[in-house]
């Protein structure tokens, strides 16, 4: 039972080491805005502009 008792710790106590680990990795804002930027433009031009069909005209006799 002390054996158990130490290894729920020892697990415990690594958990809880662990789970306080962050990383943070930051971001250039000027490169960030930029790939924004391409990105934006890619999906603008994936869709062509949209123009109404337009109805044949009739002619009258």
């Amino acid at each position: 039972m002390n054996r158990l008792l130490q290894y729920a710790t020892l697990s415990f106590a690594v958990g809880l080491v662990a789970g306080c680990v962050t990383i943070n990795i930051y971001f250039p804002a000027s490169a960030a805005e930029k790939a924004a930027d391409s990105i934006i433009d890619e999906v603008w031009q994936l869709a062509p502009p949209a123009t109404p069909p337009q109805a044949p005209k009739e002619k009258t006799p």
